[in-house]
C-alpha cells in the first residue's frame, strides 16, 4: 500500500473517531430526538413498560392496578405513590407521561 492510500485510511479512522467525541464536548447534535409521550391514563401495561425509561412489565402493571384502584392520575407526581416508582424514575419519565381525564 501507498503512502498515499495509509494517509486516506488514517484520515478516515480519525473522522469516524473524532464526531461522538465532538458531541460529547458540547456540540450541538445534527438532529434532536422527539420523545414520545405515553397516557399512563389509557395505556395498557405492556405499552407503558415499553415507553418508560427503567419501568418494566411489572412496575407497569403496579401503574395500570393503580389506576384501575383509584381512578386516573390527575398529575405525574401520583406516580409516586405507585410500588416501585420513585423520584429518579419520575424524572426520568417526566417528558415521556402524558394525562388524559376521562
Amino acid at each position: 500500500m501507498t503512502k498515499t492510500n495509509w494517509f486516506a485510511i488514517a484520515i478516515l479512522l480519525v473522522s469516524l473517531f473524532a464526531a461522538p467525541w465532538s458531541m460529547a464536548a458540547g456540540q450541538p447534535a445534527a438532529a434532536s430526538v422527539e420523545v414520545t409521550r405515553i397516557d399512563i391514563n389509557s395505556a395498557d401495561a405492556a405499552a407503558i413498560a415499553a415507553a418508560l425509561d427503567g419501568v418494566g412489565l411489572v412496575k407497569a402493571q403496579e401503574i395500570v392496578a393503580y389506576r384501575e384502584m383509584f381512578g386516573a392520575f390527575k398529575t405525574v407526581e401520583e406516580l409516586l405513590e405507585v410500588k416501585g416508582i420513585g423520584p429518579g424514575t419520575l424524572e426520568r419519565n417526566r417528558d415521556r407521561i402524558a394525562l388524559t381525564s376521562d
